[in-house]
């Protein structure tokens, strides 16, 4: 009940505080039913693209007063139902939302045709005989899977951990137990890490990415490609990808360096998948078309073509059935929740909120030099996912406010601020249990303890918020 309640508890508490000086009384009432719905969203009464789906209905039934100002009510031939409904609706004629819908179907293709699950075995059985390159296999699969799986909830969660969760026990490694350390603790965390990084790679690893981009192009004017994304993150997302077994190794060292056992395993695994089948072969085949057209075609077709052009080869050539993409329940859950989330979130724009909170508020922060507000508004971004419980409801409420503080300081240079905020989603998944939906589950294997969960990630949180300015910061600011 208190779930239910506090959202509108606190919608309407400011809803009835004085509007501030400046800002229209139909934007503050909009803030105040935004700030409800945010809290919603960490809070769950109900799902959360249920509570993106009510909001944006609320929001359209309250148009005459949260969306539309009293100039455009005013204007001869303004039809509020039908440009209340036509905005409430908007979100889903996104392309970008739809090429991350296309990704999920991908998805389904890997864990449908058993692709994933192969290389995933392959990676183990041919570095699995150290426990550090382990960790690099475990790596390594994660991104095989990375650009077309836009949840680590469903890539990391949901192929990689089913897989890794049988390899401590080949060395008497037992959950809730001291042996957990034995080999246990370094092969979860190794995962929770690698997704994190792989999230802040591509565009299309995590559905955040997509919300931010959207988020960006209403406030700049300006579309993020997929490769421009790719290439800005590379020089810091390699790199960390390269050390981040080595670190874990050494921050979270385990007792067992070396065993065949995991090998011996996975071999026995793929013996029983038996040889790459037909629909792997073209499984594989599609997802080479479609990382091609998004590179080398971006000026003949857009990314999200490229993708729905596969996605309909995937159904041509039975990888896919039209039930697949019908019953894929988590695709259509972050098409609803992105969808609505981008559409309130833009209605802070709208309504001129972002251009008064910039104006009124944002002065204090942007004083100074551009690059000291630059790594201000990253540090105080990225720490403040400590108050959130998933990157959904951390990006709708924080991203159009951090850009709009950012783009009213004349020097900084808008997209490639908004790249560098967008990158940090990924990252943060490491940083609490609650981060991102993939932490309950590596925490829930019980091979890492709740102290040392708060612990490695205050310290991998640290080496990727470092790695962000002092890799990606440098080559994005020069870039841009």
């Amino acid at each position: 009940m208190i779930r239910t309640l506090a959202p509108v508890a606190v919608a309407g508490l400011i809803a009835f505080v004085a509007v501030p000086s400046g800002l229209a009384p139909h934007a503050w009432l909009y803030f105040a039913i935004f700030v409800g719905v945010v809290l919603a969203l960490i809070l769950e009464p109900i799902p959360a693209p249920a509570v993106g789906l009510l909001g944006v209905t609320i929001m359209a039934a309250l148009s005459r007063f949260a969306l539309f100002s009293p100039a455009e009510l005013t204007t001869p031939g303004f039809d509020v139902p039908a440009r209340s409904v036509e905005w409430a609706l908007s979100g889903f004629a996104n392309a970008t939302i739809w090429l991350s819908f296309a990704a999920f179907m991908f998805s389904t293709g890997y864990q449908k045709t058993g692709l994933g699950r192969r290389i995933a075995l392959l990676l183990v059985r041919t570095m699995g005989r150290r426990t550090i390159m382990l960790g690099y296999a475990i790596t390594l699969a994660d991104l095989a899977l990375a650009p077309f799986t836009p949840s680590n909830t469903a890539r990391s969660a949901g192929t990689i951990f089913p897989i890794i969760q049988n390899i401590p026990a080949l060395y008497g490694s037992e959950p809730h137990a001291r042996s957990a350390r034995k080999i246990g603790g370094y092969v979860m965390w190794t995962a929770l890490a690698a997704t994190s990084v792989n999230s802040s790679l591509f565009l299309t690893a995590l559905a955040p990415n997509v919300l931010a981009v959207e988020l960006i192009r209403k406030a700049t004017n300006v579309e993020i490609s997929w490769m421009q994304w790719f290439l800005g993150f590379a020089p810091a997302g390699i790199v960390l990808l390269i050390a981040l077994p080595l670190i874990v190794f050494v921050v979270y060292p385990p007792e067992v360096k070396r065993g065949e056992q995991a090998t011996l395993w996975a071999t026995d695994e793929l013996r029983k998948l038996g040889p790459i089948s037909r629909n792997e072969w073209l499984l594989g085949a599609l997802i080479v078309l479609a990382i091609s057209g998004w590179v080398l075609a971006s000026d003949y077709a857009h990314p999200t073509t490229v993708a729905l052009i596969a996605i309909g080869l995937m159904i041509v050539l039975r990888l896919l059935t039209f039930d697949d993409i019908v019953g894929n329940r988590e695709s259509w859950k972050a098409l609803i929740l992105l969808a609505t989330l981008v559409t309130l979130a833009g209605g802070l724009i709208r309504t001129g909120f972002v251009v008064w909170l910039a104006d009124h508020v944002a002065g204090p922060i942007v004083t100074g030099s551009p690059i000291t507000a630059i790594f201000a508004l990253l540090a105080l971004y990225f720490l403040s996912h400590y108050m959130f419980a998933g990157l959904t409801a951390h990006v709708t409420a924080m991203m159009p406010i951090t850009l709009a503080i950012a783009l009213s300081h004349p020097e900084i240079p808008a997209i490639p601020f908004a790249l560098l905020l967008s990158f940090s989603h990924g990252l943060m998944g490491v940083l609490t249990p609650y981060a991102t939906t993939s932490g309950p589950v590596y925490l829930g294997s019980g091979f890492i303890t709740t102290a040392e969960f708060w612990r490695l990630g205050a310290i991998f949180g640290l080496i990727f918020f470092v790695a962000l300015i002092g890799l990606a910061a440098p080559i994005v600011l020069w870039a841009g």
